[in-house]
């Protein structure tokens, strides 16, 4: 695993691919009280970019949202609806091309009610990641090296993920309902923001 640390932004001239694994780190997970600190991504290639926002200035991360926003490049996310939410209230972007291992491995892995990231590597991969920095402060100067491990694992494996799930998905005959799921998420996102952020706006009463 190799770790590069960013501040504020990607650099310009970075190359990640067409498929790229993106997770962020907040201060809590209520968006609009708790501040963006940290995104992470990965091409797959078992290195993780990692971008730390000084929350003491504004953000400005004009390259990385135009990484987001590419719509030929595929964002992979396990959990999209937190992470695209947070992205759109705190960078302004609205990300394209989404895929979502959460909602992959509910459509695919319907024996199970296990669909976390650690659950997920674990059974699928036979890798154990670790969750015990999770809760940390984010914000703080400096990230700690155990921080920073923690931050990677979360997009490392995504890609290898991805290709066993779409296996699933192709032979439960889902593919094509979990594009459809993923192609709503920024729908759903704009609604989250929004204030209609449970099932009551699609429910009978």
């Amino acid at each position: 695993m190799k770790i590069i640390l960013h501040q504020n932004d990607l650099p310009a001239d970075i190359e990640l691919g067409k498929c790229v694994a993106v997770d962020t780190e907040t201060l809590g997970l209520n968006v609009h009280r708790d501040a963006l600190c940290l995104v992470q991504l990965s091409a797959g290639d078992g290195t993780c970019h990692l971008v730390k926002f000084d929350l003491k200035k504004p953000y400005k991360a004009k390259n990385l949202a135009a990484l987001l926003e590419d719509k030929a490049i595929l964002k992979i996310f396990h959990y999209a609806r937190f992470d695209v939410a947070t992205l759109n209230h705190y960078l302004n972007v609205n990300v394209a091309n989404i895929y979502c291992t959460k909602i992959a491995s509910k459509l695919s892995r319907t024996y199970t009610d296990k669909h976390g990231l650690k659950d997920l590597c674990g059974s699928m991969l036979d890798i154990e990641i670790s969750k015990e920095v999770r809760t940390s402060n984010w914000s703080a100067d400096v990230l700690t090296e155990a921080q920073q491990a923690y931050a990677a694992t979360d997009v490392l494996y995504l890609h290898e993920l991805k290709d066993q799930l779409d296996s699933l998905l192709k032979s439960t005959g889902r593919l094509a309902i979990a594009q459809h799921c993923f192609d709503f998420i920024p729908t759903l996102v704009s609604l989250d923001l929004m204030g209609w952020d449970g099932p009551q706006i699609f429910a009978h009463k």
